[in-house]
């Protein structure tokens, strides 16, 4: 049974967006938040935790002018004896927003925090303070670890329709009360513009909240901010981000659909004037590393990367993988070596390493494309594959003998407990891989969850690859494509360790929080 947050919690989440709540929603469309009209600084897109470690965290906030990010935390909320920390001065450098890092924190506890913006000039004048919360990893495995998994938001011209109350699904994980929230990728779509109304199948109007920003794809530095804002214009999303740490990875849609490194769009689109992705993703790589608290990547660091392990206690460790950013060109697929594969070779190496390294329980690799789903790209009528399956049955090709290597790998370094979470496709489903059904059979059976979208288009599913044997034992999908968030199909995924027996529940679940699925995995096993 989910357990819901302390009675201390849901006053502190009821307090956190007194400000931002009802502020922003009414800036998106015209009318200026009521502290911006105070002249002190205003944090009208809430708060938001991510990389919660043991003793560390970071926090991340935005102003609606220059000022100075102050933290305050402590172990209650009343913020007495509250630490003080000192953040980064924000300015349009970073589009006013900016991330503290908090260390030296308690392990296994609540810890509240507090964000006010000062004027830079004067110290003294501060913004109403902004509140949020976050639960530090724990050093033991007795309470055990639940968090959430999902991805794809705003897609496909579904943004925020507040006839429906905007993005619900928030609410439902938000009950759940979990340690994290996993964004497998496709936190925006900035190849999507969303207009204000929409037809459904129905003959009825769907209505979008809209912006200057969304009403055309991203290519400058400011349209992709402006898609990151528009997100948190969502009452729903800033409770849930005040409430819930985050670990967030990104995939295609931050920049463009299908994209790769050094792809370059044809003349003939005309929709963009920037046509070299390189130029588009460095942009959105900025946008994302300011919108976000990542703590690999940080605004204007060339050298930060998306893809690290999070360590939550001797439960779980997660592997946030990065398969964009180090991936050849996209292509038929069909090749018979491929030293770079979708993750790279210096990914995949760091990856192999940080497997064999790792004490954890369980290990959750959080892959932004599933493996054996077959994802076509017919970007600008090209035949090409998208992610790693290309649907030939036989033997590893082409990308498919990067992720070869790798369970071969696991299986025989005697790795135990790796399992596999993904979104992208935009429908749920469960695969198992088995040896005795794939074409490649050096590797131990292993599972694949897929969950998604949060707020998108969801589509039917996809044809599975035969070269690692999965078998797809549960699935939901719409048998149309493109079918609104109006008529269902937004999913996410629940995975919960259990502190005694060690065991592994998987739930994977539909927008109002209800089971469609489960699957229980043991604890010590190479491959199950």
């Amino acid at each position: 049974m989910p357990h819901l947050p302390s009675p201390a919690r849901r006053s502190v989440l009821r307090g956190a967006l007194a400000v931002s709540a009802a502020s922003a929603v009414p800036t998106a469309l015209g009318a200026a938040p009521a502290f911006a009209r105070s002249g002190r600084p205003a944090a009208s897109w809430g708060v938001q935790a991510g990389d919660v470690t043991a003793h560390s965290g970071l926090v991340w906030v935005r102003s609606d002018r220059p000022a100075r990010m102050i933290v305050e935390t402590a172990a209650t909320e009343s913020f007495r004896d509250a630490r003080r920390w000192h953040g980064p001065l924000l300015g349009p450098g970073t589009d006013l927003t900016g991330t503290t890092r908090l260390h030296g924190l308690p392990a296994g506890e609540q810890i509240h925090y507090r964000v006010l913006l000062a004027d830079p000039d004067d110290p003294r004048r501060t913004g109403e303070p902004v509140t949020g919360t976050f639960r530090t990893t724990p050093a033991g495995r007795r309470r055990g670890v639940r968090f959430l998994w999902s991805g794809d938001l705003a897609g496909q011209g579904w943004g925020i329709n507040p006839d429906l109350g905007g993005y619900r699904i928030y609410d439902a994980m938000a009950r759940l009360d979990p340690d994290f929230f996993l964004c497998s990728g496709d936190n925006i779509y900035a190849d999507g513009p969303i207009s204000a109304t929409a037809p459904l199948p129905d003959g009825s109007t769907w209505r979008n909240i809209t912006t200057e920003e969304k009403s055309k794809v991203a290519e400058t530095l400011a349209e992709y901010r402006g898609n990151f804002r528009y997100n948190l214009l969502d009452d729903n999303l800033r409770r849930f981000n005040a409430q819930v740490p985050s670990i967030v990875q990104w995939d295609d849609h931050e920049v463009r659909n299908n994209w790769y490194p050094g792809e370059v769009i044809a003349d003939s689109v005309t929709a963009y004037t920037e046509k070299r992705l390189d130029v588009l993703a460095a942009r959105a790589r900025r946008a994302f590393s300011e919108y976000f608290p990542l703590s690999t990547l940080s605004p204007g660091d060339r050298n930060g990367r998306v893809y690290r392990v999070m360590r939550h206690g001797p439960l779980l460790d997660v592997f946030v993988l990065d398969m964009r950013t180090y991936r050849n060109a996209n292509s038929p697929d069909a090749q018979t070596t491929d030293p770079v594969g979708i993750m790279g070779a210096e990914q995949l190496a760091w990856l192999k390493r940080e497997l064999k390294r790792s004490r954890a329980v369980w290990k959750v690799i959080a892959a932004d494309m599933p493996l054996g789903l077959v994802v076509p790209d017919t970007t600008e009528g090209r035949p090409n594959y998208e992610a790693v399956a290309q649907g030939d049955p036989g033997r590893p090709l082409g990308r498919e003998l990067q992720i070869a290597e790798l369970l071969r790998y696991v299986k025989h370094q005697r790795i135990t407990g790796t399992v596999w979470l993904t979104a992208d496709v935009h429908h749920t489903s469960a695969q198992h891989y088995q040896p005795s059904r794939a074409a490649f059979t050096d590797f131990e059976p292993f599972w694949e969850f897929v969950s998604g979208p949060l707020n998108a288009g969801a589509f039917p599913a996809s044809d599975l690859d035969g070269t690692f044997g999965p078998e797809r034992v549960f699935v939901k999908a719409p048998t149309a494509s493109n079918v609104s968030p109006a008529e269902g199909y937004q999913f996410f995924g629940e995975v919960d360790i259990d502190g005694g027996s060690g065991e592994l529940t998987v739930r994977l679940r539909e927008q109002d929080g209800s089971v469609l699925f489960t699957q229980v995995l043991q604890p010590g096993l190479v491959g199950q």
